[in-house]
């Protein structure tokens, strides 16, 4: 499975989540973002994602809202608790999208998360409340991100 990560806000390629998808024996492309200029951001996920057309987009924190604000057609998102109203000017997800979010996040509140769930018209279930802090880097978060991007491309596979 080919999956395209989106780091967080002062994050860098190669940590801790994507390298856990990639030990899982997965195809991650990690692309560096800029912290400085979100447009630009925008801009570089957007070229990876016409490039290297990913059956799996996860985006952590900033990260979330930056894969929020590209046009990824009908491929699946995985957000780890998504900054969306700190960043870009997307307020809504697809369908085939589930949030992964800790009620103990002191970054971005869980509401957010919550509130995007509902202006999205998306189910309760596509919300996870999981882990006990931001990053989610943890070993039940980490498990539950892999599963969440492996049932999301099964689903989006078996579709197309």
């Amino acid at each position: 499975m080919k999956l395209l990560f989106f780091h967080g806000w002062t994050s860098v390629p190669g940590g801790r989540k994507p390298t856990y998808l990639k030990d899982a024996g997965h195809d991650v492309l990690n692309p560096a973002l800029p912290d400085d200029d979100f447009d630009e951001a925008v801009r570089v996920a957007q070229s990876e994602f016409d490039q290297h057309k990913p059956d799996v987009i996860v985006g952590s924190s900033r990260g979330g809202a930056v894969a929020m604000n590209i046009d990824s057609s009908e491929t699946p998102l995985v957000l780890l608790c998504p900054a969306w109203k700190n960043w870009g000017t997307a307020t809504t997800i697809k369908p085939n999208s589930v949030i992964l979010h800790s009620l103990a996040d002191d970054v971005i509140p869980f509401g957010d998360s919550e509130e995007l769930l509902a202006n999205s018209g998306l189910p309760h279930e596509a919300l996870i409340e999981i882990g006990n802090d931001h990053r989610l880097a943890d070993t039940e978060p980490l498990k539950a991100m892999l599963e969440a991007c492996e049932q999301l491309a099964k689903l989006h596979n078996d579709k197309g």
